[in-house]
């Protein structure tokens, strides 16, 4: 039994490690100033140099994570990720359970080889434009795929920090008691001997989420922006904030009629925005009055539902259930309404819309008049437009930026999307590609790599600087900045070593299964204080010596260590679920309800897994 000693030091790292844990329950305060909290009354109280406690900031990890975030946005901002979004719903439908679990399962496996924060901020962009467009909340989307992020690390030997160095320590420890294991030399574990462990703890995750998820994930879109307008400007045109348009169906036995000719606004009060001519496969956007509705054509209308009964009955058009050719394009990701005021020195003063041909030259379509305070939505077209006057406009973000950047109108509110760069999608890629060949092919650290990438992504201008800045999440950078040096002062104190050697002082004699039972728990302990690879470090050879007084294999009790040091989803404290608590909107009262039953499922798998497949006796 090894002689413990508890320092002054070591009391003082529990008693703000106890304190940093009760500011993550009851959130006092928003978890980033925890995390610079933590810098700061660290070094304060003499636990960790000045240096120690900002080196966080500048850590392979959080560097890590600015760089993949800034390949994620580039990504995105060139319609990548619009392409990958597009996959997945085509496979996965409109499901949300299907959802959840694709998505959570690519990002799984491709953590196998690939560091988890980096795929899971890597498809957190497809992931937040499907939620968008199906309606689905991201909040039972982010959770499920950064737990399956982590689990995915215990796939291949590859796959997480802790696994990369088992070997390493597990033979530095065989060959100081080389005398104890009969002289055998040391085999180390292969590239796939945890694949059954981590396909298992992966299905595992997924069933969890898609029998449990309704219960234990939170309902809600974290800073949702799907609302179309401002309270006061929906009040005002009578429009409801979220409302979807229609889509209609025109029978085979249509006679075919221009927009004019059907006197479509006058009569039914809405507005057509697309139509699609499905023996062309032509998508056409804000129609004008000579564009031709023909026989199986289908048609986007916004419009309120007794409009929509109208238009059924006198023309025969058949509503849909839901958006099908339109899901995409209509979708908030993409499009959306708007108010806009038209300014003294706009090239529309004196004009009317017919005049320039405004859906045609501009394409988006104005739904409604403002002159002076009066409403109007008939015949607009023909109405000479004054300055001050308000449109409310509906059309893709990408022309509505266009006209706020022209200054042919001003916005009342802030425009939600952005103006896309599709012909920069072939250097998006290949900066990627460069980042991962650094990282996988050459051996370049992590964060060196993905900065190639992400710089290589600003100098071929797919990203500005600024708009590289902006993509950036602060707050979960500067919460695992504070949370790094609290890892060292866990660490460097002995408070690590005083825990684990207290537990397994208390052990007494167990039985080896047992044994990675407690190895299994203490592990997971462990990982939500401090960093995996300080108690992988730690742990291996203390459990590896634990293991042989016990009568058990050394080499199991190591690869407990390995695989239990991912299993770490009570708290925010990891670097995945830090990632995605502000985009998920989660509190840490989220991570408790789902991280305690995803930390008994992992440990009942781990643990069955080592009966059925290592050959562990009970």
């Amino acid at each position: 039994m090894q002689e413990l000693i508890l320092t002054h030091d070591i009391m003082i790292v529990l008693a703000v490690l106890v304190f940093a844990i009760l500011l993550f329950i009851f959130e006092w305060v928003r978890v980033d100033v925890v995390g610079i909290m933590m810098m700061v009354i660290l070094p304060l109280l003499g636990v960790v140099t000045a240096k120690q406690a900002i080196s966080g900031l500048s850590s392979n990890a959080v560097v890590s994570i600015i760089a993949v975030i800034i390949i994620g946005a580039g990504l995105d901002k060139t319609g990548v990720m619009n392409i990958l979004a597009r996959q997945i719903i085509k496979l996965a439908g409109k499901s949300e359970t299907r959802i959840m679990a694709l998505i959570a399962a690519t990002v799984g496996l491709i953590s196998s080889f690939m560091q988890n924060i980096g795929a899971a901020a890597l498809f957190m962009p497809a992931a937040t434009r499907i939620s968008k467009q199906l309606g689905v909340p991201i909040s039972r989307i982010l959770m499920p795929m950064g737990f399956c992020a982590i689990i995915g690390g215990c796939i291949t030997l590859v796959g997480s920090s802790p696994l990369i160095l088992l070997n390493d320590l597990m033979e530095q420890w065989w060959n100081n008691n080389i005398s104890l294991m009969g002289g055998k030399a040391f085999e180390p574990f292969g590239l796939f001997t945890v694949t059954p462990m981590g396909l298992a703890l992966l299905v595992a995750g997924i069933v969890y989420f898609a029998l449990l998820g309704r219960w234990i994930l939170p309902s809600k879109q974290a800073g949702d922006d799907s609302g179309l307008m401002s309270g006061q400007v929906e009040s005002l045109y009578s429009i409801k904030v979220g409302k979807k348009p229609h889509e209609l169906v025109v029978p085979e036995n249509w006679r075919p009629r221009s927009l004019d000719d059907l006197n479509f606004r006058p009569t039914y009060k809405s507005t057509i925005l697309a139509i699609y001519k499905p023996a062309t496969k032509k998508m056409i956007l804000s129609p004008v009055r000579e564009d031709v509705i023909e026989p199986g054509d289908v048609v986007a209308i916004m419009g309120k539902e007794e409009h929509i009964k109208h238009i059924q009955h006198d023309l025969g058009w058949e509503p849909k259930e839901d958006l099908e050719y339109f899901a995409e394009m209509l979708s908030p990701n993409n499009s959306g309404i708007v108010e806009a005021v038209i300014p003294p020195n706009s090239k529309l003063v004196g004009t009317t819309m017919r005049d320039v041909h405004f859906r045609k030259t501009y394409g988006v379509n104005p739904m409604a008049l403002n002159k002076g305070g009066e409403i109007l939505r008939r015949n607009i077209s023909r109405m000479k437009l004054r300055a001050g006057d308000g449109l409310l406009l509906e059309g893709p973000w990408e022309k509505l930026h266009f006209l706020k950047e022209k200054g042919i109108l001003l916005f009342t509110e802030d425009l939600k999307g952005e103006i896309m760069r599709p012909e920069k999608a072939l250097p998006a890629v290949a900066c990627l590609i460069l980042a991962l060949t650094l990282a996988l092919g050459f051996h370049v650290q992590l964060s060196v790599a993905l900065l190639s990438g992400a710089l290589g992504m600003v100098l071929l201008k797919v990203l500005s600087i600024d708009e590289a800045y902006q993509s950036v999440d602060w707050m979960t950078v500067f919460l695992l900045g504070g949370l790094i040096p609290l890892g060292i002062a866990f660490e460097t104190t002995g408070a690590a070593r005083y825990i684990a050697t207290s537990i397994m002082n208390a052990m007494g004699q167990v039985t080896p299964f047992m044994l990675l039972l407690i190895i299994g728990l203490l592990t997971s302990f462990f990982t939500l204080v401090a960093s995996n690879v300080g108690a992988t470090v730690l742990l291996v050879p203390l459990t590896m010596n634990m293991a042989l007084q016990a009568g058990a294999d050394p080499k199991m009790a190591a690869l407990v260590v390995g695989i239990a040091a991912s299993n770490t989803f009570v708290l925010p404290t990891h670097q995945v679920n830090a990632l995605i608590m502000r985009p998920g909107g989660y509190r840490t009262v989220d991570y408790v309800r789902a991280g305690t039953g995803m930390t008994i499922l992992y440990l009942v798998v781990m643990m069955a897994m080592l009966q059925f497949v290592y050959g562990i006796s009970a």
